[in-house]
């Protein structure tokens, strides 16, 4: 009886050992790893050949060159002022109005004559004597001397202003240029003429200009030189002190390999960048130096990567090398 339980105990433990060991369709298959469920989703973009300006981006602010200052013609009143800091002027605009100090005196005296009169002779007399004296009032208009804005005003309407004190200044609208901090390192590359396109804050569209000239001296603190770039004429009337940033084209790079910046993998610590080719469905990383960049672009110098290459644009952060992809093409 022993005997033929130790031998069914024996054949249980074989047939365990049997069991552990996966056989037929329940063994692990090879190709598993590229089931769809395995392969991790990827966008791409293929690698394309073209032309990149160069460009020179600095920051700067709107300047006049040129300004008018707007002075009292003699002593007296400022009984108007129409424009405010930041209104756009045109040549021969009235600005405002003085009223000389004399004979605005002789309208003050007749009116407190007739305040006075006591009699209708006296009132007759005083009503005379102040029509005299408007009549001869000494008025002057301040007149705008050519197109542009309100930079600053030192008085206001109802003040009293000695004779050729400064009311207001003007800035000149052909005057009106961008004033950029170009890095001195940058500055050889700048010349007079070249094209240049200005974003203003809160501009409604960035504007065309031109590079009139490096102006001399350097700000020692932040290692930049001042261009002068000109403005069209449709912004002669824009405000002064605007900032903004300036785009200067200083050539191109005419036939590069050109990625979307989004396939460019930059690490910001080591400076190192690199895009993930999809070579036969799997992933492979390439080391890369990255140059020229513009308009979401972004230039290939080395390794030469081939026309068409398709490169990963989304889903590469984490994709480990050799990774099987499924591919979406963007």
């Amino acid at each position: 009886m022993k005997a033929r339980w130790f031998a069914a105990v024996l054949l249980a433990a074989a047939a365990c050992r049997d069991g552990g060991e996966p056989k037929g369709k329940d063994a692990p298959n090879a190709a598993s790893e590229t089931t769809p469920s395995a392969l991790t989703p990827v966008r791409v973009a293929p690698v394309a050949h073209a032309t990149l300006p160069l460009k020179v981006s600095a920051p700067g602010k709107t300047a006049a060159l040129a300004q008018q200052k707007v002075r009292a013609p003699f002593a007296g009143t400022l009984t108007e002022l129409n424009v405010a800091d930041g209104d756009p002027v045109s040549r021969g605009q009235v600005l405002g109005t003085i009223v000389a100090r004399e004979s605005e005196a002789a309208v003050s005296g007749a009116r407190e004559m007739l305040r006075e009169a006591s009699t209708p002779a006296e009132k007759s007399d005083a009503e005379h004597a102040l029509a005299l004296a408007q009549k001869n009032l000494i008025r002057r208009s301040l007149i705008a001397g050519w197109d542009g804005a309100v930079i600053a005003h030192t008085a206001s309407a109802g003040d009293r202003v000695t004779e050729d004190q400064e009311i207001l200044t003007i800035s000149e609208a052909a005057s009106l240029v961008f004033l950029a901090e170009v890095p001195q390192s940058d500055l050889p590359r700048v010349r007079p003429g070249q094209k240049a396109t200005i974003e203003l804050a809160g501009g409604p569209a960035p504007l065309a200009g031109a590079v009139h000239s490096v102006l001399p001296g350097a700000n020692a603190a932040d290692f930049t030189g001042e261009v002068r770039v000109d403005l069209p004429a449709a912004a002669a009337t824009g405000p002064i002190g605007l900032f903004g940033t300036v785009h200067i084209l200083v050539g191109e790079r005419s036939g590069v390999a050109v990625v979307p910046d989004a396939a460019v993998l930059r690490d910001d610590v080591s400076g190192a960048s690199r895009v993930c080719a999809v070579v036969n469905g799997k992933a492979h990383w390439i080391d890369v130096v990255a140059g020229a960049r513009d308009s979401g672009r972004t230039e290939i110098v080395s390794p030469p990567l081939a026309d068409g290459q398709p490169v990963v644009v989304s889903g590469l952060v984490g994709l480990p090398e050799g990774k099987s992809v499924s591919v979406e093409t963007k």
